[in-house]
């Protein structure tokens, strides 16, 4: 082995993560993308012990392009959800408004300002094929509501206890203990 210099690397913890549940947060980055309709929004934890979390995870993890962002569609059937992001963000900040219309559609100006979050856990099968769990955004409040906010329940892959769709989640199928022991084909 190669001799290292250690004498300035910080001993790795445990590592823990936030748990869903309602944060303050702050938007760090906002990039509209027209032809679909929709803003990415990067965040981060702005208050408590996770506080800039989200900017660490995307330092040290250069690959994990989604850590601390999400999209927020401005179609027109997803206009009420839009809305209440647009009211999240202005009554977090005082006299600031994002009507995404006649005061303000400058989505730029929304970087360096508050918002409240409600983060929930949600089931998805990683490439492994193994059964994982990850934040996500389940909806966006006013800040000084935060006491206010319920955490959510766990959102579940739909019939992960259903062999089909496990199959279709992963791309294989389960073998059942009746299942002929010879292969159909041959390889030789």
């Amino acid at each position: 082995m190669k001799q290292l210099d250690m004498t300035n690397v910080k001993e790795a913890g445990d590592f823990t993560r936030p748990e869903a549940g309602a944060y303050v947060c702050i938007i760090t980055k906002v990039e509209d993308v027209p032809a679909k309709e929709y803003l990415k929004v990067t965040y981060d934890i702005a208050q408590g012990e996770f506080k800039g979390y989200y900017s660490e995870m995307r330092r040290n993890h250069s690959d994990w392009l989604w850590a601390g962002a999400y999209t927020k569609s401005y179609k027109p059937t997803a206009q009420p959800m839009f809305k209440r992001f647009c009211s999240a963000v202005s009554k977090s900040n005082g006299n600031y408004v994002f009507d995404a219309g006649v005061v303000n559609s400058d989505e730029k100006t929304l970087v360096g300002k508050l918002i409240g979050l409600v983060f929930q856990e949600e089931e998805y099968y990683g490439n492994d094929g193994n059964l994982k769990t990850r934040l996500i955004v389940n909806k966006e409040f006013p800040i000084d509501q935060i006491d206010k906010q319920k955490t959510p329940k766990v959102k579940e892959v739909e019939g992960k206890h259903d062999t089909e769709n496990r199959a279709a989640a992963d791309g294989f199928a389960s073998v059942s203990d009746d299942a002929p022991e010879e292969l159909p084909f041959d390889f030789g």
